[in-house]
């Protein structure tokens, strides 16, 4: 077994302690209990590893035991004290190093998100959270907005397990808005997969939406601002999957490019169904359900817990009332691209 030697600084007055102890039997003072939690607040600082130095304390504890007639239970409450005031002082350096870093990884992101900010400056702050911006990166961003408190406590545990798997690799890892965000080389989807998986087992099965690789700063927000894109998407289409990709929904904003020909399609194809008796929506959700099962009215009257011949008659209702058929393959696909415009634009709900 490997001897845990550590500075005699952080060992200073521990030797008479134990003398004192062995002598009258007194616990360790105020100041005794204060001056060994300052030691293991500087030994975090420097940048030592507790179980060297707790190794360390039981070596010299061996070192300067009085003797074989010493009061063992008492000198043990002592060093007990001692080591636990000193762990103190180093749990307590290593938290506020740890909300320091945390604190820059916000502030380093909040800046880089922002509009204004000197691109410049943020690219020499970049090196020191793993980020170049000549490379491309891809940023995944989680749909649950947690308090302060909670952002951080999955932020730690979301992290360690990142890292575990990954370890040192060009990884920023953060929260925005309550929010967790994770950035990473547009070449490491791997990253992005594992922090959406990690993510979710330890917020609740949230969605988490990833954007597409880009390069410079402005690539990184141009990803980010795709992801909560994406969130907003999947929230009014109720999208169904754990991981979603901006690059496999491409189809969505091109469909809405052109905002104002979208809500005149909705209007035209689908205007007619608020004539009917309880207005468009039921109609509306028959639709959707329709081409979300691949046109199985089986399987949509299902999702619906309607039986076949209720869907059946809606859709023939749908029909007669817009003079288009969703069983036509030529009516389809105009009806399908009309639902889902309804459903970007928030049709009926919102007058177009």
């Amino acid at each position: 077994m490997a001897e845990h030697r550590i500075s005699p600084e952080y060992l200073a007055g521990y030797e008479r302690i134990l003398a004192d102890v062995a002598e009258t039997g007194r616990p360790l003072s105020r100041a005794e209990l204060r001056t060994r939690r300052e030691f293991g607040e500087r030994a975090a600082e420097a940048g030592h590893g507790l179980r060297t130095l707790v190794g360390g304390h039981l070596l010299a504890t061996r070192a300067a035991w009085p003797g074989p007639d010493a009061p063992a239970h008492r000198l043990l409450a002592a060093v007990e004290q001692a080591i636990d005031a000193f762990v103190e002082g180093f749990e307590h350096a290593q938290n506020a190093a740890v909300r320091q870093e945390e604190a820059a990884r916000r502030g380093f992101v909040d800046d880089l998100l922002h509009a204004g900010s000197d691109l410049g400056r943020l690219a020499e702050r970049a090196e020191r959270f793993g980020l170049r911006f000549s490379h491309t990166h891809a940023v995944a961003v989680a749909g649950h907005r947690a308090s302060d408190d909670d952002s951080g406590s999955l932020l730690r545990r979301v992290e360690q397990a990142l890292f575990a798997r990954f370890g040192a690799r060009r990884i920023l890892l953060t929260t925005k808005d309550g929010r967790l965000v994770c950035i990473a080389p547009g070449d490491q989807d791997e990253v992005l997969t594992h922090f959406a998986r990690q993510t979710r087992a330890a917020a609740d099965g949230t969605p988490v939406a990833i954007g597409r690789p880009h390069s410079g700063a402005g690539g990184v927000v141009h990803s980010y601002e795709e992801a909560l894109g994406v969130l907003d998407l999947a929230e009014r289409m109720d999208l169904a999957g754990p991981v979603l990709r901006a690059a496999e929904l491409l189809v969505y904003p091109v469909l809405t490019r052109d905002r104002d020909a979208m809500a005149d399609l909705v209007r035209h194809t689908l205007g007619p169904l608020r004539d009917a008796r309880g207005g468009a929506v039921p109609l509306l959700d028959t639709l959707t359900a329709y081409f979300d099962t691949g046109c199985n009215a089986a399987a949509a009257a299902r999702r619906l817990r309607l039986g076949v011949r209720t869907l059946t008659y809606r859709l023939e209702r749908v029909h007669r009332l817009t003079g288009a058929d969703p069983a036509d393959p030529e009516h389809r696909y105009m009806l399908q691209t009309a639902v889902i415009g309804a459903r970007l634009l928030d049709w009926p709900r919102q007058e177009l």
